[in-house]
């Protein structure tokens, strides 16, 4: 089972790189983030006439996540749980059936939190101990789950080109990076590095200052996986390659195959 996990950056502005993409990784499963489109005007057509189902959390404008999946999907549910008032479209799980096992994915774009210190930054943090709740209920149930996405989190130095510049920055400030830990030590094992270690591998390059051509990068999309999934991980890559593209987002893919 391969899911990939993918901010796309807007689906207007991606709609022939995203297809594209899709027809040569050829994933199962697909999380995407950033569609930037209402649920209706998400063009599915596209992507159901390449076999894949599509379920969609989003809103205009802004923000909006999503799931295609080739295999069949069960008890989808939309909105991460613990604030009725949170409108942000930020969170989108099922359920997908693969040949071997039943994997619960979870697909989410954690909020940036810029500027700090302010109600942005504090909303992050908030939507993180959120996250770290519902993690626990998930690891609860004792099945294979992924949690994947756009973390808008650097976990370490190593996951920057400059980590200087991002030393003040919702992205990698201590309390950011704490609250990632508390999650991932919960027992999620982050797919990437228990499969590459070392500096120099990222998935986010800002369209300003040739931050690409100078492989001035950021690692901020993340695969945390459960025991129970850590179990089935064989490989975790990122395709680093589509960012080079023509009208590309300023992530790349990011993907794991799973013995599912």
């Amino acid at each position: 089972m391969k899911i990939a996990s993918f901010n796309i950056n807007g689906i207007k502005a991606r709609i022939e790189a995203l297809p594209a993409w899709l027809d040569e990784a050829e994933p199962d499963v697909a999380l995407l983030q950033e569609i930037k489109s209402v649920d209706e005007n998400f063009p599915r057509e596209i992507f159901e006439d390449r076999g894949y189902t599509v379920e969609t959390h989003g809103q205009k404008g802004f923000n909006g996540v999503a799931i295609l999946s080739k295999l069949p999907l069960e008890d989808v549910s939309r909105g991460l749980p613990g604030d009725p008032e949170d409108e942000q479209a930020r969170w989108i799980e099922a359920t997908v059936i693969g040949d071997k096992t039943a994997v619960r994915v979870c697909g989410l774009y954690l909020p940036n939190g810029n500027p700090v210190p302010g109600p942005k930054y504090d909303y992050k943090l908030a939507w993180m101990e959120r996250l770290r709740l519902r993690a626990q209920e998930l690891l609860a149930s004792e099945e294979p789950v992924v949690m994947a996405g756009d973390y808008n989190i650097i976990p370490q130095d190593e996951d920057a080109a400059r980590p200087e510049v991002w030393a003040r920055d919702a992205l990698a400030l201590p309390e950011s990076r704490a609250a990632f830990r508390r999650i991932l030590n919960l027992g999620f094992t982050e797919a990437f590095r228990a499969r590459t270690q070392g500096p120099g591998h990222f998935t986010f390059w800002d369209y300003q200052a040739g931050a690409w051509n100078k492989n001035d990068g950021i690692r901020i999309d993340h695969f945390l996986l459960s025991p129970q999934a850590a179990d089935l991980l064989t490989d975790c890559q990122i395709d680093k390659d589509i960012r080079a593209r023509e009208k590309p987002s300023d992530h790349v893919p990011i993907w794991i195959t799973l013995d599912a």
